[in-house]
């Protein structure tokens, strides 16, 4: 992520080497998407440092519900955590990748956290609303690791906190290649959208993980138990939708 963050910042700015096509023209910077299953898929990196002006209606209703202190979850390229900042949020931004956190400071996001959740939350920081836009309530992975990522997160929010979280309902596609795939993994026990996948970009790539695509109902069967209640679903731009989550009393 770091690598292809990197590339795509040059290719936006000119600043620093950029890959280039023939030695001269700058080349498009893709994220290619491989699942466990053969289907490869790229989608381009640019959209990772897109502006507000560039964004979905869902992204502009996600900041609108933010109060008190953020902690953005995947902070990446900064997007969120940039808009917020301009806005005047305090806002903290959390990533894995040294590659992320170093564009998304370059790129003038004032506190970063290079940590896993479970990391960070032993750190005693606390906050007001969590976010987890882009992909990342796919960091919920399934069933056995929902209710450990969970209690991290309950771990970093004051009582009254939320977690504003973007997910896609998977199951609205008639596509074979899709349906067939959510078949399968209901076959082996696992939620239909639990994805496995991993990412390259130029020679590089990461090891095999799960990434969660969930609708609705499946979410709030996954909080059920844990300190979280699922209090509302936006869906107005379906199959995309808002879930907001609040804090157990």
């Amino acid at each position: 992520m770091g690598e292809l963050l990197r590339d795509a910042y040059a290719v936006q700015t000119g600043i620093g080497p950029r890959p280039l096509a023939g030695g001269r023209l700058p080349r498009p910077v893709i994220e290619i998407i491989e699942r466990d299953d053969g289907l490869i898929n790229g989608a381009p990196a640019e959209h990772y440092l897109a502006g507000p002006e560039q964004w979905q209606p869902y992204d502009h209703r996600a900041l609108d519900r933010v109060a008190g202190s953020v902690l953005d979850v995947g902070v990446g390229g900064g997007r969120i955590a940039l808009e917020l900042q301009r806005r005047g949020v305090p806002v903290t931004g959390l990533d894995i990748s040294p590659g992320a956190i170093d564009i998304a400071r370059r790129r003038g996001v004032r506190d970063l956290v290079l940590a896993t959740v479970d990391e960070h939350a032993r750190d005693g920081r606390r906050y007001d609303t969590v976010l987890l836009l882009g992909s990342n309530l796919s960091l919920i992975e399934g069933a056995q690791r929902a209710p450990g990522f969970l209690a991290a997160l309950a771990a970093l929010v004051r009582p009254g906190g939320q977690i504003i979280a973007h997910g896609t309902d998977p199951y609205g596609t008639t596509d074979p290649v899709h349906t067939g795939y959510h078949r399968r993994n209901r076959e082996r026990g696992r939620l239909g959208g639990q994805l496995r996948l991993r990412l390259r970009y130029r020679e590089l790539g990461t090891p095999w993980f799960d990434h969660l695509v969930c609708s609705p109902t499946e979410l709030a069967e996954l909080v059920n138990g844990t300190a979280w209640r699922l209090a509302d679903v936006d869906r107005a731009d379906a199959p995309y939708y808002l879930a907001t989550l609040r804090l157990a009393a």
